[in-house]
């Protein structure tokens, strides 16, 4: 692993908290406020590829359950990884890889709409899968009821999902932090 790779790991756990500065949303019906760090799990995996983008998620979240308040409304320590919104935040890693995964396979053939397709299933699909579902364990209510409660974050996330796909695009043509070398070490192994 490059010192290099590593520091924009860790820059993207810096991006992701200074996300949470922004103020959280509480919604009266949910116990799950609206956030703006997704967006950095999305651009995570679309900037920094699976590898780097899901460990920077790990790192995240590891700082989370040891107590730094890096969620939105300077929230952390383990409580927060048993509450209500953890299937959503325990998820990032995965949802980072995911969206990495995807770019690195298409990179070649990368364009916005894929972009935002990616994003979309991982940022949204994947992440939403994981929260509902605990969510409704938690809190005891029936998958479709938690479901229901998610529709209000969708315009959000898409919202996300758009500033994410334009940015990363953007990276990808003026500096791109995944290599090719990378993208063929990665598809052989």
């Amino acid at each position: 692993m490059k010192l290099q790779n590593m520091m924009y790991a860790s820059l993207f756990v810096a991006v992701i908290a200074a996300l949470g500065i922004l103020p959280q949303i509480i919604l009266p019906f949910s116990p799950v406020p609206i956030t703006a760090q997704s967006l950095g799990v999305m651009l995570a995996g679309a900037v920094l590829g699976a590898r780097y983008g899901g460990l920077s998620l790990v790192i995240f979240v590891l700082l989370v359950g040891f107590g730094a308040p890096l969620l939105a409304g300077g929230r952390g320590g383990f409580s927060v990884l048993i509450g209500p919104g953890a299937g959503y935040i325990l998820s990032w890693p995965i949802a980072a890889f995911l969206i990495g995964f995807l770019v690195e396979k298409y990179w070649h053939k990368l364009n916005l709409v894929k972009l935002i397709a990616f994003n979309i299933l991982g940022g949204i699909v994947l992440v939403y899968a994981c929260g509902i579902t605990y969510l409704s364990f938690v809190t005891e209510l029936s998958w479709a009821a938690a479901a229901i409660t998610n529709l209000a974050y969708i315009p959000g996330d898409l919202i996300k999902v758009t500033i994410a796909s334009i940015v990363a695009l953007q990276i990808k043509k003026a500096y791109p932090l995944i290599k090719k070398e990378s993208i063929d070490t990665n598809i052989a192994a």
